[in-house]
């Protein structure tokens, strides 16, 4: 078989970079952890200094360091032999209320190899893998990845993007957060709008108990176990649903449950991975990272529920759109987007 040289050297190039990315994602975890990122924020430090300073041992510090500045995380200065993080690096690994603050994902990163497993099973059986079949570390990765931009953006922007929805909510709204995890949105909704009462529903137990653990005493945030199809409660002014109707097995059912549990005037909002309507819109860096999640993560959790629609998280605004209306919502509109979202309002 003839190679052509040109395009394999630029095929190992590449995954030399894939080595050196995946080989140190489990570092990333390691500089968090311990701290060592946020050491480095804002103070050249040699390797000692860093060890002594995080209590760690300075050989595996020095190493760790290297690789974190041979991969342009961390900052190093050759002539005096010390590393930091410049601004840009310190939002991205070291502040955590940073909406650009990335760690999360690579806890998310770690779940997905430690199910692989799993994974290579439900190819040869095309059964699903539950959500909470996962590692515990994918519910506080997908925590800790999505938090940041719901900070910088849900009450700034996507709020405001809806029809009338703003004053509803600082007059007084019910709202029911629907697939809410550990219920970071859900929070953020309720402390920026204390008049409003908001309910956070999700179907894995364990979540729920994780956000009434951590909902800091808000008298109008209260978190319940349930199904997106037959959750409890009725008369909602706003539904939301982060991130959650693709992974979802019958997102027509749900999309249905909650159109039956809002009121005439209500709305229902979806926050989903910005995407095309084709595979080969979609073929870049953003699409790359939410096909690889939803191939290891979205399609086996929604193949393990009922129906199994597998919409995946690249699944587009146009095929949204279609279950929205399926479901029987009248009016259907891209209210903003980010780029890594699309806010999409419905309306009965």
């Amino acid at each position: 078989m003839d190679l052509d040289e040109t395009k394999l050297n630029s095929l190992l190039g590449t995954m030399v970079n894939e080595l050196g990315a995946a080989a140190n994602a489990a570092l990333v975890l390691v500089g968090d952890k311990l701290g060592l990122y946020r050491a480095l924020a804002g103070e050249a430090l040699t390797s000692a200094a860093l060890a002594n300073k995080t209590n760690t041992h300075e050989r595996y510090v020095r190493e760790w360091l290297s690789a974190q500045a041979a991969s342009g995380f961390v900052s190093y200065d050759a002539d005096a032999e010390t590393f930091t993080l410049s601004p840009e690096q310190a939002a991205v690994f070291a502040d955590g209320e940073s909406s650009v603050n990335m760690t999360g994902g690579f806890y998310s990163l770690a779940a997905v190899f430690a199910d692989e497993p799993k994974l290579t099973q439900a190819f040869k059986t095309g059964k699903g893998v539950g959500w909470g079949e996962h590692c515990n570390c994918l519910f506080c990765g997908v925590e800790r990845f999505f938090r940041p931009g719901y900070k910088a953006h849900l009450v700034a922007e996507w709020l405001p993007a809806l029809d009338g929805v703003v004053a509803k909510l600082e007059r007084g709204a019910r709202v029911a957060d629907v697939g809410c995890g550990h219920g970071a949105s859900t929070l953020i909704m309720a402390k920026a709008f204390p008049n409003s009462e908001f309910v956070g529903i999700d179907f894995h137990a364990a979540s729920i108990d994780h956000a009434r653990e951590h909902a800091g005493g808000l008298a109008n945030a209260r978190f319940e176990t349930g199904k997106a199809q037959d959750y409890r409660g009725a008369g909602f002014d706003l539904i939301t649903m982060f991130d959650a109707l693709h992974d979802m097995g019958d997102p027509v059912g749900a999309a249905a449950h909650a159109l039956t549990t809002l009121k005439s005037d209500g709305t229902l909002l979806l926050i989903e991975p910005r995407a095309g309507d084709s595979l080969a819109q979609n073929l870049n860096p953003v699409g790359r990272i939410f096909y690889a999640f939803s191939t290891s993560v979205c399609v086996p959790a929604s193949l393990n529920q009922e129906v199994g629609a597998a919409l995946g998280a690249q699944a587009g605004e146009k095929r949204l759109a279609e279950i929205v209306r399926t479901a029987g919502f009248s009016r259907f509109r891209r209210a903003a987007e980010t780029p890594f979202n699309m806010v999409l309002e419905a309306r009965p």
